[in-house]
């Protein structure tokens, strides 16, 4: 059993959702290797991890503290720290308005400024756009609120080369078009929660048929798209068959939600996304290092 100080600080990590965190710092490493033409610095590929992850925390845990009161009426989200009581709002909302701060400052002192300005900027998009504002009034909020989770892939071009081009805002455009497919295919199986909280949620105000036609849609965009980075970005055979060949194991499995749109198809999509970006992101990576 886990003494009461470490449990504690168990759920301070919780509340910035390293799972999510993860997945946003796969994005970056590969874009700053993209921007190089090769392996950047050690240390800089650290410190804008590190910087990374603390921004998009920050961002995180502001999230948990302003869903506080939805949070206990889903049964995904009941078990956070703020709806069991293990942190109070208020340390909840220094830790994480800390995060973001410290965040900035160290990106600019160990990147650049356009870094440090892009996360923080990532940061208040998803803490004033998408939580405060879309996530309870719009079924467009996870479309529009998706741009939070794709300026990671600014920051790490922007951390080395000071600057940002076209094949970063490919990437950035990636992520936007794969955000909505990847989330609504978890909201399908947690739809009855999202109605019990009165959050608009696609599939908790349309039909799943119609969810599912959506989801297909976005995501032959979405594979347009990681396509289009080969002659921006000038990218190799490895990437070109990596994406293509995880483009339609995505685009299969989305046609097989709109087929049939129920729970357990659902999640394998959800848990293809996840593995798609770790994919596409790596083959990125691979075709400038290896090629």
């Amino acid at each position: 059993m886990r003494s009461p100080r470490r449990a504690r600080a168990a759920a301070f990590v919780a509340l910035t959702k390293p799972r999510i965190v993860e997945l946003l710092l796969v994005t970056t490493v590969p874009s700053m290797i993209l921007a190089q033409g090769g392996l950047p610095s050690l240390w800089l590929i650290a410190a804008t991890v590190i910087g990374g992850a603390m921004s998009a925390g920050g961002a995180n845990a502001l999230n948990m503290y302003i869903d506080r009161d939805i949070d206990k009426l889903m049964h995904r989200t009941r078990n956070r720290p703020l709806v069991t009581g293990t942190v109070r709002p208020v340390e909840a909302a220094v830790f994480a308005s800390a995060l973001i701060a410290v965040s900035f400052v160290w990106l600019w002192a160990f990147a650049n400024l356009l870094a440090a300005t892009l996360a923080t900027a990532a940061a208040a998009f998803y803490v004033f756009v998408y939580s405060l504002w879309l996530k309870r009034t719009s079924v467009r909020n996870i479309v529009i609120g998706g741009a939070a989770g794709a300026m990671p892939t600014l920051v790490g071009w922007a951390a080395v080369t000071g600057s940002l081009d076209w094949p970063p805002l490919v990437l950035f455009a990636v992520i936007f078009y794969w955000t909505p497919p990847h989330f609504w295919a978890l909201a399908i199986r947690y739809r009855s929660d999202y109605q019990a909280a009165d959050v608009p949620m696609l599939p908790a105000v349309m039909s799943l048929k119609a969810t599912a036609h959506r989801i297909v849609a976005y995501t032959v965009v979405l594979v347009a798209l990681s396509l289009l980075l080969v002659p921006v970005a000038d990218m190799g055979i490895v990437y070109l068959l990596a994406a293509s060949v995880a483009g339609a194991g995505f685009i299969g499995l989305a046609v097989d939600v709109m087929r049939n749109p129920e729970p357990t198809r659902s999640l394998r999509l959800f848990g293809w996304s996840n593995v798609y970006v770790m994919i596409l992101f790596g083959a990125v990576a691979a075709d400038v290092l290896i090629v």
